[in-house]
């Protein structure tokens, strides 16, 4: 995948205030599946040009959360705020330039990749729904920076799992939108596709854009700028991985020790297994040359 920015149109904006309010905010937060509740007073404050990464245990909201935040999921206390704005004081068409969602899952369709990329342009059409002269521009660096140039004639039922995902994460991109909200976003990738796409999580943060991904891979995870980590229905921390590491986070959030290596200054989670006769310690052939046990 190459890297370009994707927002430029919104990189002044989101370093322009002084000092910026978060790009994404919520106060004392809930939202319950019936009489089930899944998140209870959650408050946090998210800044643009930042990567911040959702972790946690299976079912501990993180979903949930990203689809508080993009208002599609019912609230039952709490207030939401987009660019310091409540979010439900935003028109549509415009809470949709600002603000693109990539859920988990999507389903069939026998459009072809290069239509369903074209579906993140929506919200920027003109009157009666005619294109604008930018948006065949913003659809042609969507599907560059994901790779999916070459997918565009096939129909999206004809492509791989990892092909599909691509497609839908350049039609986040074509948004062009300064918020971008994603659902498991490396799903059904590979490790050579994984690592691109964290590379360009990264490299739209550097533009300003504030990226908000929910992640199950710790790793991959570890390689955002921040990390909110989930526990049972609350907030265990908010902030840097170096904070997380140091708080002990992660073993708090899985209730579990949770091991991380830094290999090179690059954070690995490493499973902790029953250890054997003949073993090779830490700093053993496959270079992991220190863990750290939380």
């Amino acid at each position: 995948m190459a890297e370009a920015c994707m927002t430029e149109a919104h990189v002044t904006e989101a370093h322009s205030a002084s000092p910026p309010s978060p790009a994404l905010s919520c106060r004392n937060l809930s939202v319950s599946y019936g009489q089930r509740a899944v998140l209870d007073e959650v408050s946090l404050d998210i800044r643009a040009g930042r990567w911040t990464a959702i972790v946690g245990p299976n079912g501990c909201g993180k979903s949930t959360l990203l689809r508080a935040f993009a208002g599609l999921a019912k609230v039952r206390a709490g207030s939401i705020a987009l660019h310091g704005r409540r979010l439900s004081a935003w028109p549509r068409r415009e809470r949709a330039r600002r603000l693109a969602w990539l859920a988990q899952t999507s389903g069939p369709t026998d459009l072809t990749a290069a239509e369903v990329i074209g579906l993140g342009r929506i919200a920027h059409e003109g009157w009666l729904g005619h294109p604008r002269h930018d948006d065949a521009a913003a659809i042609h660096r969507a599907m560059v920076v994901t790779g999916s140039l070459t997918l565009g004639p096939r129909r999206l039922s004809t492509l791989s799992g990892g092909e599909r995902q691509r497609v839908h994460l350049a039609r986040v991109l074509a948004v062009e939108a300064p918020v971008l909200l994603l659902d498991e976003p490396t799903t059904h990738l590979d490790p050579p596709h994984q690592e691109d796409v964290a590379r360009l999580l990264r490299e739209q943060a550097r533009c300003g854009t504030c990226v908000v991904s929910a992640i199950h891979d710790l790793s991959l995870a570890m390689a955002a700028d921040d990390l909110i980590v989930l526990g049972h229905r609350k907030v265990i921390g908010h902030g840097s991985v170096s904070e997380a590491l140091q708080g002990d986070w992660l073993s708090m959030a899985f209730q579990t020790p949770v091991n991380v290596v830094d290999y090179h200054g690059v954070h690995l989670w490493r499973p902790t297994l029953e250890a054997q006769q003949g073993t090779e310690d830490e700093s053993g052939p496959n270079g992991f040359e220190r863990a750290v046990r939380r």
